[in-house]
């Protein structure tokens, strides 16, 4: 690709920039594994439940997923839930907080290759965008080191307060593109969900570059990549 054919570069944070698609992978394991168990629920959690269900989505939308594919209905309840209410939002807060002892608790180091990407956009002047489904990607950013690298983050917390679909819907993205100033036409969605990728195809942005942490080259591409990577070092 040629970079000078783009003015902005809008990036999911975990599994994008750094490895905390694995930290969600393991809180996400963790509420699901005790919560089936104690249900009863014959079942069990397995690691294709989060690509399936909960994988680039809003945390509460993919709650809601994987437990309609576990035939279980709860009420929505209130983001304001204790995490150990059954709820929906209960759930999820309970996932939430053990993402953040795990964050503290084990830190986060961004991928080499992705930051070398970054510096070398910021160096030529591309804007960059930090999209996520997830209310924590500031928290990410700091811990990571990277909160001055990017102009503006919008998250899960900026998705509610403005009212924005959550991914597979492109509006966060379209969102961001607004903000920076820049057309969907000149701008590049850099995923590594199916449902994020989706986001990039749906929003018909200039090039949307699938990530391949795990979903599977094949996925990405049939989610609507117009390119896969395994590395984002392999875009300079």
């Amino acid at each position: 690709m040629d970079w000078n054919d783009f003015d902005a570069a809008l990036f999911d944070l975990d599994g994008v920039i750094t490895p905390t698609a694995e930290v969600h992978m393991r809180a996400w394991r963790q509420m699901f594994s005790e919560y089936f168990l104690a249900r009863g629920v014959s079942d069990p959690y397995a690691d294709s439940d989060y690509f399936g269900h909960l994988d680039g989505k809003p945390r509460y939308e993919g709650v809601r997923s994987l437990l309609k594919a576990r035939g279980i209905t709860l009420p929505d309840g209130s983001p304001a839930d204790d995490p150990s209410t059954e709820t929906v939002c209960g759930l999820g807060n309970r996932k939430n907080a053990l993402f953040s002892i795990l964050l503290k608790t084990e830190g986060v180091v961004a991928y080499p290759g992705s930051v070398k990407l970054v510096e070398a956009l910021r160096e030529r002047g591309t804007r960059l965008a930090i999209v996520s489904s997830s209310a924590n990607a500031p928290e990410v950013l700091e811990a990571a080191g990277l909160s001055g690298d990017f102009e503006i983050v919008v998250d899960g917390s900026v998705a509610r307060d403005k009212k924005l679909a959550g991914k597979p819907a492109p509006d966060t993205f379209l969102y961001a593109a607004a903000e920076l100033g820049v057309t969907r036409e000149r701008a590049v969605v850099l995923e590594d969900a199916v449902s994020g990728v989706e986001a990039g195809h749906a929003g018909d942005f200039g090039l949307v570059v699938g990530v391949n942490r795990g979903a599977g080259e094949a996925e990405l591409t049939m989610a609507g990549a117009d390119i896969v990577v395994d590395d984002l070092a392999e875009l300079l």
